[in-house]
């Protein structure tokens, strides 16, 4: 049965935001997406969100339909304000606190904030994204608590309800490709292997079997590692 709430998605055009946007299809009459410009250095991440909208429209009509408007906000401050290999040519390392240098602070409160404010004013009340405590790098604004928190926040702020959904919160990278099967099937499967991106360096070069990406840095290991788990389960 669907559920007549509107949803916005948090849409990178990376591998989970793209299952949580079919999971979404999946339940919601309305779906729309947004995605957020902060300067990172895998942006080739942002040439891929039209691709794979388009791409699902062509190949699932069901969930065409239910696709609605895309937005995308520039975010240039937060990268401007942050000193992380996301968003400068570093080296990937771990820091004395225990968080890789990955670690963009604040940066899903500020989108989901961004996000409440757009699905607002567009009549939208659930906001989906595809934060995971399961298989992070120890991000604490990924954690199930954190968000929850926020979803308060937010509520109480807007003075109107506001869900935050997080599908792959308790997955691990096989779970994901996994639910990416029951979801879409084998078409699905490949439409995120080949369209998607999650390497953090941009590396769009080497196409393996699990898609593109440097093969070396931690998302494209989290991605070789979780496909390779799925396929021999």
């Amino acid at each position: 049965m669907t559920d007549e709430r509107r949803a916005l998605v948090l849409f990178s055009g990376g591998q989970d935001s793209t299952v949580c946007l079919a999971w979404a299809l999946q339940r919601y009459p309305v779906v729309e997406t947004i995605g957020f410009d902060y300067g990172q250095r895998h942006e080739v991440e942002l040439a891929c969100r039209d691709k794979v909208r388009d791409e699902l429209r062509a190949q699932f009509p069901k969930w065409g339909k239910r696709l609605g408007e895309d937005h995308r906000l520039d975010l240039a401050l937060l990268g401007q304000i942050s000193d992380t290999a996301l968003t400068d040519e570093r080296a990937i390392e771990m820091q004395e606190g225990g968080l890789p240098n990955t670690f963009v602070p604040g940066r899903n409160l500020l989108f989901l904030t961004f996000a409440a404010t757009v699905a607002y004013r567009r009549g939208l009340n659930v906001l989906v994204g595809g934060m995971c405590e399961t298989d992070f790098s120890g991000y604490p604004d990924c954690r199930d608590n954190t968000l929850k928190a926020l979803q308060v926040a937010i509520s109480l702020g807007l003075d109107a309800p506001m869900t935050i959904e997080t599908p792959l919160m308790w997955f691990d990278k096989a779970q994901t490709w996994a639910l990416t099967e029951r979801l879409g099937g084998a078409a699905f499967v490949d439409l995120v292997a080949e369209h998607t991106h999650t390497c953090y360096v941009g590396d769009r070069s080497r196409r393996h079997e699990w898609g593109y990406g440097c093969g070396l840095c931690p998302a494209c290991d989290l991605r070789r590692s979780g496909y390779n788990a799925w396929v021999q389960s």
